[in-house]
C-alpha cells in the first residue's frame, strides 16, 4: 500500500515536515509495511521555502539583510543547483512576523531586504527565481526591493527618497541606469493567490494596509503614493501594470515584480507541487493525506489541501484532510476533490493545548484513519 502525505504547516505548532512526520508515525502503527511518501507542502506563504527545499533536496543559504524597519535580520533563501532555481520567501526578509504588533508601520516598512536576497540569487547564477510573497509587512509597491537592485528614486532636489510607501508621494524621478541588468535574463515566478490591483478600494493599501499598521487616513495617503509611483513607472517603462490582477499583492510587490521583472503569477501551491514533483509521487498511490491548521471555506481560495486534492484527483486517488479545526463551510470542499476531513482534538481543549500536543494528536488521528480504512477494506 502506498500513501502520500502532503500537508501544509500548522501555524504556531509544527512546520509541514513535522506534520508529515507525525502523520507517517500514526499510519505506520497500523500499516507497518506501507510505503509512506512524505511531501511537505505550502501555498506561497510562510513555510514555502522550507517545503520546497525539503521536497527538492535543495539547500538553504542564510545571510544578514535589511529588515522591514531598517534593522538587520537573518534571512534564508533556497538554492536548487540542478535547475539553477532560487527560492525567495519574502516573509524571511520583509515579513510581518519580524515586526512586533505595536511597531508595525505600513507607511515606513520596506522591501529592501527581499531585494538583497534576489541580488544574492543572481550572484549565484540563478536562471529562475520563485518569489513567494505571502506574509509581508510592507506597503511600498516593491520600491525597496527595486532600490536594493539598483533603481534610484529621487525627490525634486535630486536626493534619494526615504524608504517606505508614504515617501513615494515625494517621488520626482526614477533613474534605472544602475538597475541590475540580470533581471532581464532571469525567469521570475511569483507564488501568490492574491488578485488585487495596486490601487483603489480593493488595492494593496485599502485591503492589506490596516493589518500592517495603517489607520484610515494613512490608507488614503498610501494609496495615493502608490498611484504616484505607478505613474512614474508607466512613464519609464512605457506600460502600466497597476490594474493587473495580483499587482496589489504583498503591498505592491506584485506590481514591481510584474513591471520590472516580467514576472508570471501562479498559485503558490501549484508552484510548490511542481517543484516537489507531487504529481509523479501521487501516481500509483492508494491514498493521499493532506492537512492544514484550519480547514474551512477559505481553503477554496487556493490553499494547500485544495491544490493537493486537484493533483490527486487527476490520478483517481482519494484524499483525506487532517486539520487542527474544521471551520465554517468546510463541507464545500467535498465537491472539490476532498473525500473526508477530520479535526485533531480528542476532547475539549484550548488552542494552546492543541498546538502544544499537535504531534501526538496528528499521530492518533492518522492511526484512526488507517484503522477505519482497514476495517472498510476488510468487508
Amino acid at each position: 500500500m502506498k500513501i502520500v502525505i502532503a500537508p501544509d504547516s500548522f501555524k504556531d505548532s509544527l512546520d509541514a515536515a513535522g506534520v508529515a512526520c507525525a502523520i507517517a508515525c500514526g499510519l505506520a502503527e497500523v500499516w507497518p509495511q506501507a510505503e509512506l511518501v512524505q511531501v511537505p507542502m505550502a501555498d506561497g506563504g510562510e513555510g514555502t521555502l522550507e517545503a520546497i527545499v525539503a521536497a527538492s533536496h535543495g539547500e538553504q543559504r542564510r545571510q544578514s539583510v535589511r529588515g522591514p524597519l531598517g534593522g538587520n535580520v537573518q534571512a534564508s533563501w533556497g538554492w536548487l543547483p540542478e535547475s539553477q532555481t532560487a527560492v525567495i520567501e519574502m516573509a524571511q526578509a520583509s515579513g510581518i512576523q519580524l515586526v512586533p504588533g505595536h511597531q508595525r508601520d505600513a507607511c515606513r516598512s520596506s522591501t529592501w531586504g527581499t531585494g538583497e536576497l534576489i541580488a544574492s540569487a543572481l550572484d549565484a547564477g540563478a536562471r529562475r527565481i520563485v518569489l513567494a510573497i505571502g506574509g509581508s509587512a510592507t506597503n511600498d509597491g516593491g520600491s525597496g526591493m527595486l532600490r536594493a537592485l539598483g533603481l534610484r528614486l529621487l525627490d525634486a532636489d535630486g536626493q534619494p527618497l526615504a524608504e517606505g510607501g508614504l515617501a513615494l508621494a515625494q517621488l520626482a524621478r526614477l533613474d534605472a541606469s544602475d538597475l541590475d541588468p540580470r533581471l532581464a535574463e532571469v525567469q521570475v515566478e511569483v507564488a501568490a493567490d492574491v488578485d488585487n490591483p495596486l490601487c483603489g478600494p480593493s488595492g494593496a493599501s485599502a485591503i492589506f494596509g490596516p493589518q500592517k499598521g495603517a489607520n484610515p487616513e494613512q490608507v488614503q495617503w498610501l494609496d495615493q503614493a502608490l498611484g504616484h509611483f505607478a505613474d512614474h513607472c508607466a512613464r519609464l517603462l512605457g506600460s502600466d501594470r497597476r490594474d493587473e490582477p495580483g499587482s496589489g499583492a504583498a503591498g505592491g510587490m506584485g506590481f514591481a515584480a510584474k513591471a520590472f521583472m516580467g514576472a508570471r503569477f501562479r498559485p503558490g501551491v501549484e508552484v510548490v507541487a511542481e517543484l516537489a514533483e507531487l504529481d509523479a509521487r501521487v501516481q500509483g498511490a492508494d491514498l493521499v493525506i493532506t492537512g492544514e491548521g484550519r480547514f474551512d471555506a477559505q481553503t477554496l481560495r487556493g490553499k494547500t489541501p485544495l491544490g493537493v486534492a486537484r493533483v490527486a484527483k487527476r490520478h483517481g486517488v482519494p484524499v483525506v484532510v487532517l486539520a487542527g479545526t474544521l471551520g465554517a463551510g468546510y463541507e464545500q470542499l467535498y465537491a472539490h476533490g476532498i473525500d473526508a476531513a477530520f479535526a485533531l482534538a480528542s476532547g475539549p481543549m484550548s488552542l494552546e493545548q492543541a498546538c502544544a500536543d499537535a504531534q501526538g494528536l496528528l499521530k492518533a488521528r492518522a492511526a484512526d484513519v488507517a484503522r477505519l480504512w482497514q476495517a472498510a477494506s476488510a468487508r
